[in-house]
């Protein structure tokens, strides 16, 4: 006799669910988006950061890759604690893939994607704080051109604009300013910062302000006309995007919605005449 199809999709789903539950306990905080925590708060060295700390499973798990792919994101974890629940996931997916109608095939397939689950997290927080700093480029830039209208420095309006932001952005940037502050060249920190962020508005803002310190040039029209020409390329993106629109719309409009509508309005009116016909 055949198994029924309801017990092995009913046994999977029992298997994510412990999965999930026993990640969870074993360092909650990590799997549910590894929110930030106050500077000042002590940290713990819990069953993932004492997994990860072995040397060999942070070779295996890209502990390197791990650490820009953190620091990018603005996680405020440690790479031991991310390796720790990359390992920790990743057994407990496969243990519970035993319990599993053809285990061989299943376990490890389960523990694989726990492995990479974090990393694909990492990424996708990586593109969205790239996107939220994206969105608060103009008004920095804005700002800066209104703090070097001012009469103040490079250094001074990077600060001043700095200050009046917030978000991705500002936390960067405030980042890059404290680095400063403790020695670091302001120019050498900006560049860096903009090459990690991967902004190229922000890399030409960066060598405007190199450019006006060395030269001499006006910062404040340089800026004013970068900010200027960043709205108008938003803009030109926002059009396009609008006018690919109904183009993507026709993919569901034809095999999904027009299916439909044909199943509930001529499909019963045929089968009535043919039964009348009958």
């Amino acid at each position: 006799m055949t198994q029924p199809w309801p017990a092995p999709v009913l046994a999977s789903a029992a298997a994510v669910l412990a999965v999930v539950a026993a990640a969870s306990r074993v360092e909650g905080d990590l799997l549910s988006g590894f929110p930030a925590r106050a500077r000042n708060a002590p940290r713990r060295a819990g069953l993932a950061h004492r997994v990860g700390a072995v040397p060999m499973l942070g070779r295996l798990a890209g502990a390197a890759r791990l650490r820009v792919l953190l620091a990018a994101a603005g996680w405020d974890r440690t790479v031991e604690e991310a390796v720790g629940t990359k390992f920790i996931a990743a057994v407990a997916a496969a243990a519970a893939g035993l319990l599993l109608p053809g285990s061989l095939m299943v376990s490890p397939a389960l523990g694989l994607a726990a492995f990479r689950a974090l990393d694909i997290r990492l990424g996708r927080a990586v593109k969205l704080r790239r996107v939220r700093a994206d969105r608060e480029l103009p008004l920095f830039l804005d700002l800066l051109a209104a703090s070097a209208s001012a009469g103040l420095t490079g250094q001074l309006a990077v600060r001043r604009a700095t200050e009046a932001t917030e978000g991705p952005l500002a936390e960067k940037l405030s980042a890059t300013l404290r680095r400063v502050d403790l020695g670091g060249r302001w120019r050498d920190e900006l560049t860096a910062a903009a090459e990690q962020l991967d902004l190229p508005d922000l890399r030409r803002a960066a060598a405007v302000l190199t450019r006006s310190e060395s030269v001499g040039s006006s910062l404040a029209e340089a800026v004013s006309e970068l900010a200027r020409e960043s709205r108008e390329t938003r803009r030109a993106l926002v059009a396009e995007r609008a006018r690919k629109a109904p183009v993507k719309m026709l993919f569901p409009l034809v095999f999904l919605v027009l299916p439909a509508f044909l199943l509930l309005t001529v499909v019963p009116v045929l089968v009535t005449t043919l039964q009348s016909i009958r």
